[in-house]
């Protein structure tokens, strides 16, 4: 059975953090609903795994959080593996 929350890798909680500071140097309210809304839509991962476009890289998916923020994940048979929350202008992979 899957986990009830997804894993995320060390690159991905790094991704997260940088994001959140990003956003909060100019607007805390901002970063903290973004930070909600992220948390609401990656918790409903393991229920609906194939919800979202297939990756770029094989295996994965892809969920447009926000016209500017990707995130990259992984289903697997015990859960949801984050991989990375990406700027939409950045070169993946």
């Amino acid at each position: 059975m899957p986990s009830a929350r997804p894993d995320w890798t060390d690159e991905a909680r790094q991704d997260l953090a940088a994001i959140i500071a990003y956003i909060a140097a100019d607007n805390p309210a901002a970063a903290d609903a973004f930070l909600d809304r992220i948390i609401d839509r990656t918790d409903s991962l393991p229920h609906h795994p194939h919800a979202f476009r297939k990756g770029r890289l094989p295996g994965t998916r892809e969920m447009v959080l926000h016209p500017h923020y990707i995130l990259v994940y992984a289903p697997r048979a015990d859960g949801i593996l984050i991989l990375r929350l990406l700027h939409s202008a950045r070169n993946w992979p």
